[in-house]
């Protein structure tokens, strides 16, 4: 990056070489509005994701139905693929802090509703598949939302890929933390207090979004109207090689791999004979790997290079995905789906870095719209293609065919590498991130292969 300061290691202090790292993985959070945000956020995904486990959880228990497994993924997920260009259009031209806080207000009576129709013991399978389709039409317009309104929380774009990172990581610690609660929590005392936990910890969302103050984007007196504004940013992301193939991957992988955390149920019962337990540990460990591709994103300090990283974790997702589903042993499983998180996480947050350096301010919320519907927007349709498939052909042969599909992918990216590279060097370089290292020190190390273009 232009202007940045020499990066050396001293064999003779490493622990100051440590500090260093540290401090560069966490960089983003020396903002006040980021620490506020990332605080009430975490609080908020854990209780995210210890819903979505009960809610599978439960439902499966009140119909033993692979198929409605899929059906609650599709009507949680449908919303974000017709809604998300709307919300991103919407982004590039609201006040963000607003609409972000109005998001979780609603997001938050909805977790009530969950948990009060639960706790009385009057919760019926179309109350869990309808609060999920209101939940997903919620997080159509917070994504996109979310992703713009990174760029008013750190005040300007040095620290945003970092943002980005960082957001993920909390994402997957929820990840890793929500479902090894919500299993315990289903074994000692049900499912209906996992909607509690969950709308408890919106308290927490709303305190620190009343603290947070940020200085609004300004936006344009006049806009475009609303069919235009949508075909300009779609005609954009299109024109864009890297983009488009990006985009492209990561669609790939949401129809064919991620539906696995959908089955998990499925898996965990027909695979593993096992019970909720066994489930939590089973996506822990999946999300015990999405943290680790967080955290390895959030150390780097350079934006080229990470097409290679994506199309190494897509191939690595696909093959662990077809391991998974004929190593018949839980232990086994475990590492797998570590392998399985860390490459889905890697391939999208990956993704959203390059997207959030590369983009146009003015067409930020469009592509990152994009983005939502291409990661989140394909997912209920494969969800309802994974659970009409393990009915159909089982669920071994069901995850053989997404894993594969992901890893023939990957490899068609990487041939592509050159052709991206050619596109994204100049725009690096006219950004000031185009140099692969900065200046260095005479008895500092080469610059790593991470650090290379493309």
């Amino acid at each position: 990056m232009a202007g940045a300061p020499a990066f050396t290691y001293n064999s003779r202090f490493p622990t100051l070489h440590r500090m260093s790292t540290f401090r560069t993985t966490l960089r983003a959070l020396k903002h006040r509005n980021f620490r506020l945000f990332a605080t009430g956020q975490m609080f908020a995904l854990v209780g995210y994701w210890m819903q979505g486990i009960a809610q599978g959880w439960l439902l499966y228990r009140l119909t033993e139905s692979a198929t409605l497994l899929g059906l609650l993924g599709f009507a949680g997920s449908v919303p974000i693929l017709l809604l998300a260009p709307l919300a991103g259009l919407w982004s590039d031209r609201a006040n963000l802090h607003r609409l972000m806080f109005t998001i979780q207000v609603l997001q938050m009576f909805q977790a009530i509703a969950l948990a009060a129709l639960a706790v009385a013991g009057v919760i019926e399978p179309w109350h869990i598949i309808t609060l999920a389709m209101i939940l997903g039409a919620l997080v159509a317009f917070e994504l996109p939302v979310r992703h713009a309104y990174l760029l008013e929380l750190v005040g300007g774009k040095e620290d945003l890929p970092n943002a980005v990172a960082l957001t993920s990581m909390m994402a997957n610690l929820g990840r890793l933390i929500g479902p090894a609660l919500a299993g315990v929590t289903i074994g000692w005392i049900g499912e209906a207090w996992c909607f509690v936990l969950n709308a408890l910890s919106f308290v927490i969302v709303i305190a620190t979004f009343l603290m947070i103050h940020v200085t609004p984007t300004r936006r344009p007196a006049v806009h475009a109207p609303l069919w235009q504004g949508l075909r300009e940013g779609v005609a954009y992301a299109w024109r864009s090689l890297p983009i488009r193939l990006l985009l492209s991957l990561l669609a790939l992988v949401a129809l064919l791999a991620t539906p696995y955390m959908v089955l998990m149920p499925v898996i965990t019962r027909e695979i593993f004979q096992g019970e909720s337990e066994e489930m939590g540990y089973l996506v822990g460990a999946a999300g015990l790997g999405a943290l680790v591709g967080t955290i390895y994103l959030a150390s780097r300090r350079f934006v080229p290079g990470l097409v290679r990283v994506i199309a190494g974790a897509s191939f690595a997702a696909g093959a662990a995905l077809t391991l998974l589903a004929w190593s018949g042993t839980f232990w086994v499983a475990l590492p797998l789906l570590a392998v399985t998180g860390f490459g889905i996480l890697v391939t999208s947050v990956a993704t959203n870095m390059i997207l959030q350096t590369i983009v146009d301010d003015d067409k930020r919320g469009r592509v990152l719209s994009l983005y939502t519907a291409a990661f989140l927007g394909m997912a209920p349709l494969g969800s309802m293609l994974g659970g009409l498939l393990a009915d159909a052909i089982g669920i071994a042969l069901t995850l053989t065919l997404g894993g594969a599909s992901c890893a023939a992918a990957a490899i068609y990216l990487n041939r592509q590498r050159p052709r991206i590279r050619g596109e994204l060097e100049p725009i690096y370089e006219r950004l000031g991130v185009g140099r692969t290292w900065p200046r260095q020190a005479p008895n500092a190390r080469p610059a790593p292969e991470e650090c290379k273009q493309g």
